[in-house]
């Protein structure tokens, strides 16, 4: 009986955690469409695949703050995240807004 109460507990546990990292997902709505460098800028190309909400992003770059921002709802933009003397961005990150 012992057992019987610890699986369902451990089976109650696994289904609540289940539930809250689903609630807290955010829709991906950022897409990169590339990276490039134009002069002595890099840039990353974004667009918001959402066509009803406005999309936040983080882009994440090694040893440096990273840059952040919001799409509105359908765009496509080009954001300068850096030199080329820096490192590269290692991907982009969609956030809560």
């Amino acid at each position: 009986m012992a057992l019987t109460g610890a699986a369902c507990t451990a089976s109650l546990t696994l289904s609540m955690a289940s539930e809250a990292v689903a609630a807290e997902q955010v829709p991906r709505c950022v897409k990169v469409r590339k990276f490039f460098n134009q002069g002595q800028q890099r840039y990353v190309r974004l667009t918001n695949l959402c066509a009803k909400r406005a999309a936040c992003y983080t882009i994440v770059v090694p040893h440096r703050a990273n840059p952040h921002g919001r799409l509105p709802q359908g765009a496509t933009k080009d954001v300068r995240y850096g030199t080329v003397a820096g490192p590269r961005a290692l991907y982009v990150k969609t956030v809560p807004c």
